[in-house]
């Protein structure tokens, strides 16, 4: 807390509740033995928090002494970055002529996954892009913190979902809270790989999973495996359709129902599950969804919900998934 050790933040506290005190009042009000109070009264006076006069010690108040500490921080965070930059650009050097095999780094176990795939996105400085289908490291609960921290900074989050991740009541709140924070997000039929990708410079791919574990991935450097990742994730956006919450203004082309349709069909629900969500006979159901394919000259379910997105219904309705 504020930088400061347990037992220097304990004395502090004690001070700023007593104003001053002689060492014997201020071991037993801290609960500490006096060899730990007179070291930390001496590392307390170097950083600023205490001053003695006449064998009494006394706090130097919170507003100065914070003040005087975080000037400190801020110098020493500055001259870190400006480490961390120069760091970068050397190791961004030496990647240049880096053996093929040191461009990717093998990681097991879903702990160790789940921990890199955190900082792979926190080296996003612009934008982080996913594709999202089961297996998880770790079970969706809630919306990654990394990525609700990344989005409140401005960094674009694009993700890509597979219609099966959608049938996860996890996963909807925690896409809707995405999307409600400025993540934009589409859905396909099926998606061919996890990823994620930091910006141009490093990705995550599975290197092998089952269909209810992953236990291997792969971090991907900056390669032409890399750029062929990104040209991967580029034609999946293109193909997929897109979603949004609720009450968002549909496309002027297609009406508010017919946009519900079409989004339900692209997460690959059963047509009597959809006429269900609709509230509408699977009869009518059938004469509209056949009304749509037919204007939008499509052949199958999902093709009608890639065409109506290319034709500019880029405010679909999110799927409301059954309960």
């Amino acid at each position: 807390m504020l930088g400061l050790r347990p037992a220097e933040l304990a004395v502090y506290e004690v001070l700023v509740d007593s104003y001053q005190l002689g060492l014997d009042e201020l071991c037993p009000a801290a609960g500490l033995a006096e060899h730990v109070v007179r070291a930390t009264l001496r590392s307390l006076t170097e950083l600023g928090f205490v001053h003695q006069v006449e064998g009494l010690h006394t706090a130097v108040a919170p507003d100065v002494a914070l003040a005087a500490y975080f000037l400190r921080r801020e110098d020493d965070l500055r001259r870190e970055r400006l480490l961390a930059g120069a760091l970068q650009v050397r190791y961004e050097r030496a990647a240049g002529v880096r053996a093929p095999a040191d461009l990717v780094e093998v990681v097991h176990g879903a702990e160790a996954i789940s921990r890199r795939a955190d900082q792979v996105m926190r080296t996003a400085r612009h934008e982080v892009r996913f594709v999202d289908k089961p297996p998880y490291a770790k079970a969706p609960t809630s919306l990654h913190p990394v990525e609700e921290e990344l989005l409140n900074r401005g960094i674009r989050f694009r993700g890509i979902y597979e219609r099966r991740a959608l049938e996860l009541h996890d996963l909807r709140a925690d896409l809707e809270m995405g999307l409600s924070l400025g993540e934009e997000a589409r859905v396909v039929a099926a998606a061919p790989t996890k990823m994620i990708l930091a910006d141009s410079h490093l990705g995550l791919i599975p290197l092998y999973s089952t269909e209810t574990t992953l236990e291997s991935a792969v971090i991907v450097h900056r390669s032409a495996l890399l750029d062929s990742l990104g040209a991967l994730f580029a034609k999946l956006w293109d193909d997929a359709v897109p979603l949004s919450l609720p009450g968002q203004p549909a496309s002027t082309e297609v009406s508010i129902a017919d946009a519900r349709l079409l989004a339900l069909l692209a997460t690959g629900l059963p047509d009597r599950s959809i006429a269900k969500q609709l509230g509408l006979s699977y009869r009518t159901y059938q004469r509209r969804l056949h009304r749509l394919m037919d204007e939008l000259g499509a052949q199958t379910r999902f093709q009608a919900g890639l065409r109506a997105a290319a034709r500019g219904a880029s405010s679909l309705l999110p799927p409301q998934l059954p309960e």
